[in-house]
């Protein structure tokens, strides 16, 4: 795993993205990148009225992982690193979420900021079908998640397929729905294998 010095986590909502990301950075001592969502105040208000809060929603997701990934990954330049998040997914999300003149002015913002950030070594895409990731979103019972349908996490899914296989990243897609890497030991080691093997 040491000729990835930089390994990004990514999947839907739901997908087990940062429990992974954690469990790789202890098992292989890397400097651990999680998304700050948690202080976004525009999350739950966005949840409950997406037509009003999606531009300033995403806006501020953008800067966030902007200044975050650009503090860490330029100031500690001989650290490896996991990820539970590519920079490339504010683009994903602000498409499925703003309307067509929003997105356009959002891209423009992107790009100028996308040229700061390095790229990963690998992209690990836990890819799991709707039903499980519905169930993981109700067991962990985040109040402005539990609104969340379907169709959202369909679309989210077709953006994740469309961006990955056009960046020509380094991606291994892994089929999630029938791992528990948590609970079982055996499951983690199956990934890190797949890691390894890569």
């Amino acid at each position: 795993m040491d000729q990835y010095k930089y390994i990004v986590v990514e999947g839907n909502i739901g997908s087990g993205k940062t429990s992974l990301a954690k469990m790789i950075s202890q098992e292989h001592d890397r400097e651990l990148i999680l998304e700050e969502f948690a202080d976004n105040t525009f999350l739950p208000q966005f949840y409950n009225q997406p037509e009003r809060y999606a531009f300033p929603l995403e806006l501020s997701f953008l800067a966030a992982r902007y200044h975050q990934l650009k503090k860490k990954l330029t100031a500690l330049p001989l650290k490896t690193f996991v990820s539970d998040y590519l920079f490339d997914k504010s683009l994903l999300f602000a498409k499925v979420n703003l309307k067509e003149e929003e997105f356009g002015l959002y891209r423009t913002f992107f790009e100028l900021l996308e040229r700061d950030i390095p790229k990963p070594d690998l992209i690990i895409y836990l890819d799991k079908d709707i039903a499980k990731l519905q169930a993981n979103i109700e067991k962990r019972g985040r109040p402005f998640e539990k609104d969340i349908s379907n169709t959202y996490l369909e679309n989210i899914q077709i953006g994740y397929e469309k961006i990955l296989s056009d960046s020509g990243l380094n991606v291994l897609k892994i089929n999630s729905g029938e791992l528990d890497f948590v609970k079982n030991e055996s499951h983690f080691k199956k990934v890190i294998n797949r890691i390894l093997t890569y």
